[in-house]
């Protein structure tokens, strides 16, 4: 069965950044819109970022400026850079591959919690 994996999450002060790390098998970059979503305590889940097969990046209103997403195929990897984070962006970050064919099955990690507080 095929997981992706999260990581590089934590407790970061207001204003501070992180970088959030995803391992992807090799093959899903063919053939996966990749995502990023996250959840905060007591919301939706909510979409951050898109990356797709062609290398398009998407980004929600939040998100525009301050977090990038991107990919290392050479490593198979997923990354989401923040930049500037505040209180608000305290959430659990997954990430998410989305095949391009219909059905479009669809593979979720487990979760890295990330925690912006003084």
């Amino acid at each position: 069965q095929v997981q992706l994996d999260e990581s590089g999450g934590g407790w970061v002060q207001p204003g501070g950044s992180l970088t959030l790390s995803c391992a992807v098998p090799r093959v899903i970059f063919s053939d996966y819109t990749l995502n990023w979503y996250r959840q905060a305590p007591g919301e939706q889940r909510e979409w951050v970022a898109t990356l797709t097969i062609g290398g398009t990046t998407n980004y929600r209103d939040f998100a525009e400026g301050r977090f990038t997403i991107s990919r290392d195929k050479t490593k198979s990897m997923l990354y989401l850079r923040m930049n500037n984070l505040q209180p608000e962006d305290t959430a659990v970050y997954y990430c998410n591959a989305v095949y391009i064919t219909f059905p479009n099955p669809t593979l979720w990690g487990q979760g890295t919690q990330v925690t912006v507080a003084s």
